[in-house]
């Protein structure tokens, strides 16, 4: 048991670092090596190994994933970042138009590739109007958390929580969206107060800032656009709709995307995120051993004693949202699920994890996959966020959101 959860407490270590201290090993590394650990030490058996990885999981966030990089392969993407750009209003404006298209996308087009595909696209079009591109790409990034907070269909996590918990695509946005669009305006006051007054650069920008030209280069297809926004409107319906196995409606649409006479398929599935894949995989692995040393359960038995039961919204919603912060969302998602009863209101459960996996989300880069492209890929292109002033704005976004999802919960 010692080595198992030397293995586990390492892995979710790498989780939070972002990195392995004293190895050049990332998230997605850390999480393959642990699972090989798992198997090694003998802390899981090859076949519980493979029966632990929830592929039904796997399969709905590949296909939503190919659903959403259908959209940056077509140029939507692009298109949208040029007519936010050619839109002639005072920064204010401009920042609560970017706030509102991006809590949108990121509802029903996952907001990890949004922020792939937006980030590059709005450091060139703030830019292009002398503007200084960080408040307008903090306001971004924290409306593609918040507004993934509504359906179960926004992010990696939400997915995963969703097949696990069998959640229902209308019954948790019933409960989510309404403090999802909530959080918008409020992240946008939030700006506005911390950067009043430095929307333009102050001095000359850095000259190493060159923003990849990558995503405007790609040429606007209507057809592609539609097609894509067709199929993206089938899998929701049927989500909601329907009772067909979720991962199959979701490859499915992948499928109809795939098979294209203008796009090549290689194209769009350089856009699907293959380390995160593996992340979640090496997760399963890792947590499934660790499930075995019967420490969870004990821990879990503790928090009842004290009167924190994970099984009770509001106390899964404080607990989910300070483990985003230590270990990132995706790695609190796939702790928390395994250990809730599906007995209970599980859409409430299911809100109560999205709202606090998002809002906390905001406070620290880390904190979200999302916060981690959207500042990586500004540094890629000569920007740099620092962890300051990433904190600075986010803190007051997720207090002011955090207060209002806890109201809102209270009130259920």
């Amino acid at each position: 048991m010692d080595l198992t959860l030397l293995i586990f407490l390492l892995v979710y270590l790498a989780m939070g670092l972002g990195t392995l201290p004293g190895f050049k090993v990332d998230r997605t590394g850390a999480s393959v090596v642990g699972g090989v650990a798992m198997l090694a030490a003998g802390s899981i058996s090859a076949q519980a190994a493979w029966t632990a990885i929830d592929y039904s999981s796997l399969g709905m966030l590949f296909g939503l994933m190919v659903v959403s990089a259908a959209f940056s392969v077509s140029g939507f993407y692009a298109w949208t970042a040029r007519r936010v750009a050619e839109t002639h209003v005072a920064e204010p404006v401009l920042l609560a138009i970017l706030i509102a298209v991006s809590g949108a996308m990121a509802a029903f087009l996952t907001n990890d590739v949004v922020a792939v595909a937006m980030t590059p696209l709005l450091i060139s079009v703030t830019l292009s109007r002398g503007l200084n591109p960080i408040p307008f790409l903090l306001g971004f990034c924290f409306a593609a958390n918040a507004g993934a907070a509504a359906t179960i269909i926004g992010s990696p996590q939400n997915m995963i929580a969703a097949q696990k918990l069998h959640l229902s695509f209308a019954g948790v946005s019933e409960i989510a969206a309404l403090p999802a669009l909530v959080s918008l305006p409020i992240i946008w006051a939030a700006i506005c107060l911390i950067y009043r007054g430095r929307w333009k650069w102050s001095y000359k920008p850095p000259e190493t800032i060159q923003p990849s030209a990558a995503g405007e280069a790609v040429e606007f297809s209507v057809a592609e656009t539609v097609k894509a926004a067709l199929v993206a409107a089938a899998v929701i319906a049927a989500f909601i709709f329907s009772d067909w196995p979720r991962e199959l409606v979701a490859l499915s649409g992948a499928g109809l995307l795939l098979l294209s006479r203008q796009v090549s398929s290689k194209d769009m599935l350089k856009h699907v995120d293959g380390n995160l894949i593996l992340l979640i995989v090496g997760l399963f692995v890792v947590n499934a051993a660790f499930a075995t040393t019967g420490l969870p359960q004990k821990l879990l038995g503790h928090l009842t004693a004290i009167g924190i039961d994970l099984n009770q919204p509001l106390s899964l919603f404080f607990v989910s949202a300070a483990l985003s912060n230590i270990v990132g969302n995706n790695p609190a998602v796939m702790l928390l699920v395994p250990y809730l009863q599906l007995d209970g209101d599980v859409n409430a459960l299911g809100a109560a994890l999205s709202l606090g996996t998002h809002f906390s989300s905001n406070l620290v880069v880390f904190g979200s996959l999302a916060g981690i492209i959207v500042v990586e890929r500004a540094a890629a292109n000569g920007l740099k966020i620092s962890f300051g002033e990433f904190t600075r704005a986010g803190a007051l976004v997720t207090l002011a959101t955090m207060a209002f999802a806890t109201v809102w919960i209270l009130l259920l």
